[in-house]
């Protein structure tokens, strides 16, 4: 979720939602725990008041650079068994899969490039 959040500052609850592949009402637990540990913010959306706007908080973006090095560390870790050629192959795979279900989405949802990228290079 933090992860998603830095990638989009400002990003709707229902569109965090759908990103992360959760209902909504699951988002909302979790972000009302983030929110009171002052991991993030929310606050009307400026271009819809009844829709929601969610961003990192400068502690929430000290606890993601925290969790990055032991993420790095577990994704080295399931890569490993896989050569070069097989880890990107999986990566497109899991993409394919992952676009065909976005027919079946509510909203579209569009990953970012960048978290895209830093696992291709962590590997």
């Amino acid at each position: 979720m933090l992860t998603v959040l830095q990638a989009h500052p400002g990003l709707g609850q229902s569109s965090l939602a759908r990103a992360l592949g959760f209902d909504k009402v699951t988002v909302l637990r979790v972000l009302r725990g983030l929110e009171t540990r002052g991991f993030v913010s929310r606050c009307p959306a400026p271009d819809n008041k009844r829709n929601v706007s969610v961003a990192l908080t400068p502690a929430g973006a000290d606890l993601l650079q925290e969790a990055q090095k032991p993420a790095e560390r577990a994704y080295k870790r399931l890569m490993a068994p896989l050569e070069r050629e097989q880890q990107e192959q999986l990566l497109q795979l899991l993409q394919l899969l992952t676009g065909e279900l976005e027919d079946e989405a509510r909203a579209a949802f569009v990953p970012p490039a960048r978290a895209t990228s830093s696992l291709r290079q962590s590997a």
